[in-house]
């Protein structure tokens, strides 16, 4: 269970950061300001890119405590910048590094209830890993990806996947 959460998680983190930097870099280039792109949507009635890396940190982090049966860390969300963005993945990576396999491994059974706004769900540790926590990081992961190439940054697959491991 450790393998399959937290280097994913933090694989995706780091993948995240490095299209969010070359989003700025590209809006810099551009000569516009880098943080109009934050509050680009890909429908009105969607999540603007800062909130979507706001969720896909918060997925990976309060993934692994879950997982390893403590309360997550709660995280303010009131990014207003790529560089208070960029702090936040590194504080969501900082939080995924303390954990050990020790504590994630056998929590595959472990119940994890999450309060929504359209109610509790409830899942085992396998369930809430493979068909909420990294489906919806993956999502928002994409999402972020998907603003940034429609703003027109020079963005490929090899970006949101990263470097072969």
């Amino acid at each position: 269970m450790y393998q399959a959460s937290v280097p994913v998680f933090l694989r995706a983190l780091s993948n995240l950061g490095s299209v969010l930097r070359k989003g700025e870099a590209h809006a810099t280039a551009m000569g516009y300001e880098p943080g109009m792109l934050l509050q680009a949507r890909l429908a009105p009635d969607m999540f603007p890119l800062v909130r979507q890396v706001q969720i896909a940190t918060d997925l990976a982090k309060n993934g692994a405590a879950r997982l390893a049966g403590v309360d997550p860390m709660p995280f303010d969300d009131d990014e207003t910048t790529f560089d208070q963005l960029y702090s936040r993945i590194d504080r969501a990576t900082d939080y995924l590094q303390s954990f050990t396999a020790a504590q994630i491994d056998g929590s595959e059974g472990r119940q994890v209830k999450l309060k929504l706004r359209s109610g509790e769900l409830e899942f085992d540790g396998q369930a809430y890993l493979l068909h909420f926590s990294l489906p919806n990081l993956f999502f928002h992961c994409t999402t972020t990806y998907a603003l940034l190439r429609q703003a027109g940054v020079m963005l490929g697959k090899q970006d949101f996947m990263g470097a072969p491991r």
